[in-house]
């Protein structure tokens, strides 16, 4: 195979840099055992890497920031060895944090966030720092006046967001794994687009996230993207051997399906009333079938969310922007809003015009927890769409876009995952399908009770033997 890959039919182009190095089609647990077998070096591993990286960056624009010279993470770990990048909205020691905005000019940071000491510590050696969308406030990686990222699958369509350079990186397997974070769908955005493992933990299951915690909602929960359900799983393992939530039920190291027979509602089409295309709903409708096929108990459920939750989500989320606005001269002393993008400004001038219905839209939000909870009566675990319809391309949801048509073309797309991050509940997208015209993968999402991540990760090795994920370079 040739060191990287473009196939064009017709106006599709698919990028991956798969080729017979150091890091072959490793996943990441594959290429620490490697490693701890003297197969391969650490340091050969990061080269390769970086030479992989440079090879389809000149078409995904994944990239924020390199690191000059890698240094091997912990010796030990499940991940010892394996190279990946942190998200730029994350602090990694020495290089600077930008959160994918021209706002200000970013500093080199002092220390590493306490996510990324955590990370560390399963031994992983990070190359760099992946691009993301203005603050993390988009669906899908791009900018005002800049290259987007672009999906290898197809390099006209989106990689997602906002954790979308991760994710174009890890599907274009340049690295094994890497960093994302999710404050309202932003890992299993981007790993439904890329056709990605994205695990989204219990709020409290990672180290909490430096950017969310202090805030009325916390809805950010920090974790990877992975090819493969065994990584994630490695991932929280490694996780919560650096530091174990007491409240929380232990996770430890899931490594294939259970026996347990579960009982799984389903549903196609969004609690706030948006219909699912019909692709998606067939990868759902399909999913279902396989998991009654492996002895599950499959359901249709209905989620009775208060009718105001996404206008409510949406009122919070210009909240964040609007704090973003105020605060942002600690994140550069050149800080200025008037040069956010359009889909940050269009969120905090919305927020000032509906501030007053701050406390209401808190107390509703913080409530959604009872709505969720009964449709868990009597069932493990919920399976649904990622999204509402597949993968766009790229434009459809740019920041250039007028505000209004923008946030209406967001709320018809990303319809099912803010649920999990208000909740705090765990969440799970695994590749299901494929498009019939454009190839691109198509997400469906398992989401459990508050510590669920073993169930969840025992339902997604159950799916992944079955009808194991469809893989880039094969196609």
């Amino acid at each position: 195979m040739t060191t990287s890959e473009e196939r064009t039919r017709g106006e599709r182009t698919r990028v991956h840099a798969f080729r017979d190095d150091a890091l072959g089609e490793h996943d990441a647990v594959g290429l620490a055992a490697a490693i701890r077998r003297g197969e391969v070096g650490a340091a050969e591993a990061a080269r390769d890497a970086a030479e992989r990286v440079r090879q389809v960056e000149a078409r995904l624009h994944a990239v924020q920031v390199y690191v000059d010279a890698p240094a091997p993470g912990a010796g030990f770990g499940p991940f010892a060895g394996v190279p990946t990048f942190v998200k730029d909205n994350t602090d990694h020691r020495g290089l600077p944090t930008g959160h994918g905005s021209a706002a200000f000019t970013p500093r080199a940071a002092r220390r590493d966030a306490p996510f990324v000491r955590q990370f560390l510590s399963s031994g992983v050696t990070v190359l760099g720092k992946t691009r993301l969308p203005e603050f993390g406030f988009s669906p899908t990686t791009e900018y005002d006046g800049a290259e987007p990222v672009r999906n290898p699958w197809h390099t006209d369509h989106s990689a997602g967001g906002s954790s979308g350079g991760s994710a174009a990186l890890v599907a274009a397997g340049a690295v094994p794994i890497a960093h994302a974070n999710d404050g309202g769908g932003s890992i299993r955005i981007p790993a439904a687009c890329c056709g990605l493992v994205g695990l989204k933990p219990t709020r409290g299951r990672v180290v909490p996230n430096a950017q969310s915690r202090r805030l009325p909602v916390d809805i950010v929960s920090d974790g990877i993207v992975s090819r493969t359900v065994r990584d994630s799983a490695a991932f929280l393992a490694a996780a919560e051997s650096y530091r174990r939530n007491p409240e929380l039920p232990p996770v430890g190291l899931v490594e294939g399906p259970s026996g347990r027979r579960l009982r799984i509602g389903f549903l196609t089409d969004s609690p706030n009333g948006v219909p699912t295309d019909a692709a998606t709903r067939a990868a759902v409708t399909e999913t279902a079938a396989t998991l009654e096929r492996l002895g599950h108990t499959v359901q249709p459920v209905e989620l009775a969310l208060d009718p105001r939750f996404t206008q409510d989500f949406l009122v919070y989320w210009g909240l964040l922007s609007f704090l973003l606005g105020a605060t942002g001269r600690t994140l550069g002393t050149d800080f200025d809003r008037r040069r956010m993008d359009g889909l940050s400004q269009g969120l905090r001038e919305s927020y000032l015009e509906h501030w007053h219905r701050t406390p209401g839209v808190l107390r509703r939000l913080k409530r959604t927890k009872v709505a969720y909870a009964a449709a868990f009566r009597g069932l493990d675990l919920i399976l649904t769409p990622v999204l509402a319809h597949t993968t766009p391309r790229i434009g459809h949801l740019s920041p250039a876009v007028p505000y209004p048509a923008l946030v209406e073309r967001i709320l018809a797309y990303v319809a099912f995952t803010p649920i999990n991050n208000v909740v705090g509940t765990p969440s799970l997208s695994v590749p299901a399908a494929r498009t019939t015209e454009d190839g691109l993968p198509i997400g469906v999402m398992l989401s459990a009770r508050p510590g669920g991540e073993r169930t969840l990760l025992e339902a997604a090795f159950a799916l992944e033997a079955e009808r194991p994920f469809r893989r880039i370079q094969d196609v």
